[in-house]
């Protein structure tokens, strides 16, 4: 359980405090059971009722006197196999986690550690507090990038197909990245709407710097997408190459041993008054003109480039 204050800093408080203050801006943290001995104190009129098995996204509702939801936060060492989840409930007086995971907590103490603000507001902590979700996803995707890019100049300075499993890897992180962003984004769009008027107008400039922020961070996973489908495409491209090298290949071998195939095939019909049989020089002959056969072909792939 953690209670705050929304000073120049988070400052740590009682609940009695907390709820004798009705003109500071708060933020709390409960876990399930102390959500339910505690929500008639914060009077948001709402019976929200939390399974932690039961949240499987990011969004928030608007209701009569408050604002609801959830998080579902992908841990970003392992995208698809943890996530964080908890919910939300929040008016123009506050905000309370409902946390079983630590998750939140966690954020608010790197908030508190890192962030003072000159003029404290509820708008201002959501900023801090959501762009805590995202703060490190862009040298996620920097590591990425470079990944990508060890593999691009694998399968052209080698011809190999580099790791291409991880890059499939890499591929399914950004598409999970791209679902928690777009929820993000759904969210956001609640808070930037307003509707029941918990934020101030001037405030407000907090809320669309967010999701300018988001803006900028699904285009980025967009782009980051976009390049593991080029490193498959260049090395389709180049195993094509290879193919089509190993083809002209075998059809120039085919070109120069159709005519010796076909003076064997002759020669090897064995028709009695053949006057080649008969001739002593008939052997060396037909060995002279394979040669020059050979070597002819040779000559002409090659003037060609396809050798």
């Amino acid at each position: 359980m953690g209670y705050y204050i929304l000073e120049e800093t988070i400052r740590p408080c009682t609940a009695d405090e907390l709820h004798s203050q009705k003109d500071r801006k708060y933020a709390a943290v409960l876990t399930t059971p102390e959500w339910e001995r505690e929500r008639d104190r914060f009077d948001m009129g709402i019976e929200l009722e939390l399974d932690a098995g039961n949240i499987h996204n990011t969004k928030a509702e608007v209701n009569y006197d408050s604002l609801t939801g959830t998080f579902q936060l992908p841990d970003r060492n392992a995208l698809k196999d943890r996530d964080y989840r908890f919910a939300f409930a929040l008016d123009e007086k506050g905000v309370v986690f409902i946390d079983d995971s630590g998750k939140a907590e966690e954020m608010i103490g790197e908030i508190r550690r890192t962030k003072r603000w000159r003029t404290p507001s509820l708008e201002r902590f959501l900023y801090d507090f959501l762009e805590q979700i995202v703060d490190k996803d862009l040298a996620l995707m920097e590591r990425y990038e470079k990944e990508l890019d060890q593999t691009e100049d694998t399968i052209l300075e080698s011809h190999d197909e580099g790791d291409l499993i991880r890059v499939n890897e890499i591929r399914s992180d950004i598409r999970e990245l791209l679902v928690h962003y777009e929820q993000i984004i759904d969210l956001t769009q609640e808070l930037e709407e307003n509707e029941n008027g918990f934020f101030s107008e001037e405030n407000l400039r907090y809320i669309h710097l967010f999701m300018n922020l988001m803006s900028r961070r699904y285009d980025s996973a967009v782009s980051l997408r976009d390049h593991t489908m080029q490193v498959r495409d260049l090395y389709n491209a180049q195993l094509e190459v290879h193919q089509n090298r190993i083809m002209t290949l075998l059809t120039v071998v085919t070109t120069i041993f159709m005519p010796l195939t076909l003076i064997a095939g002759w020669y090897g019909m064995n028709f009695r008054y053949m006057p080649e049989f008969e001739w002593r020089l008939g052997y060396p002959v037909v060995i002279a003109v394979s040669v020059a056969i050979v070597i002819f072909c040779l000559v002409f792939f090659k003037k060609k480039k396809w050798l």
